[in-house]
C-alpha cells in the first residue's frame, strides 16, 4: 500500500512571508489551436512539501542537485507527537523505541491542517534530540511543519545541526490518516543546481511481511 504524504502545489498554497507563491502562465495552448499545451512555473523551492539543501542557510552548503540521495530512499519510523508547540527533545518520543531507525517521520496536529491554512506554532527540533537521533545512526529527519527551527529562529540551530551531523531533513509532510509504523520511504530531491531546496514527492509504502 502507498500513503501519499506530500501537500498539494496550488496558487493558494500557504508559504512563508515574503516568499514567492506558486503561480502558473500559459505558454502555448490545446484550446488556442496549438499542439499542446505549455506552462511556465514559478515558484518558491520551500513551497509545500520539500526537502532543505544545505545552501538555504550555509553559503557554501550543498544545492539540491549534490545532496546524499541515499538519505531520502529508504526505511523510515512514523511516530506521532502530543507537542504542538516548542522544541521536541529525547523525552518526547519515550513512548517509542527508536533504537536501529535510519529516518524519523515526525507526525503531529499539523497534518490536520489544509494545504492554505498556515500553523499558528510548530513542535520544533531541538539540537540534543538531532544529536541523539545522529547518535543512532539516523540519515534523515522529517516532519509535517514547515520548519524544524522556530518560527522566531534567527540561528536556525537545527538546520545548522542537522549539517553538522550529516543528516537531512523534509519540511511540510502531510500524514493524515497514515498509521505510526514502519515504511519505505521515497522523497527524492530534484536534480537542481543553484536553488536553496526542492520540491519532492514523498510516498510511504507498506514493508513486505
Amino acid at each position: 500500500m502507498i500513503y501519499d504524504v506530500t501537500r498539494t502545489v496550488s496558487p493558494k498554497t500557504h508559504v512563508w512571508e515574503g516568499d514567492t507563491p506558486y503561480s502558473v502562465v500559459p505558454v502555448m495552448s490545446i484550446a488556442q489551436g496549438q499542439s499542446v499545451n505549455l506552462v511556465t512555473m514559478t515558484l518558491s523551492p520551500h513551497i509545500g512539501t520539500h526537502a532543505d539543501a544545505y545552501f538555504h542557510y550555509v553559503a557554501d552548503g550543498d544545492h539540491p542537485a549534490t545532496m546524499p540521495l541515499e538519505a531520502y530512499l529508504g526505511r523510515a519510523r512514523l511516530v506521532t507527537v502530543s507537542k504542538r508547540d516548542g522544541q521536541l527533545v529525547p523525552e518526547d518520543f519515550d513512548h517509542v523505541d527508536l533504537k536501529g531507525g535510519e529516518r524519523l517521520l515526525i507526525h503531529s496536529y499539523v497534518s490536520d491542517l489544509e494545504d492554505t491554512e498556515w500553523p499558528p506554532v510548530i513542535p520544533a527540533l531541538s539540537v540534543a534530540l538531532i544529536s541523539w537521533l545522529a547518535e543512532m545512526g539516523y540519515k534523515l529527519i522529517g516532519t509535517d511543519a514547515p520548519s524544524v527551527d522556530p518560527y522566531d529562529s534567527k540561528t536556525l540551530d537545527a538546520h545548522h545541526a542537522l549539517r553538522h551531523y550529516g543528516l537531512v531533513n523534509l519540511e511540510h509532510l502531510r500524514f493524515l490518516n497514515v498509521p505510526d509504523g514502519d515504511y519505505e520511504l521515497i522523497a527524492l530531491p530534484l536534480c537542481l543546481d543553484l536553488a536553496c531546496g526542492s520540491p519532492v514527492r514523498a510516498i510511504l509504502r507498506t514493508l513486505s511481511s
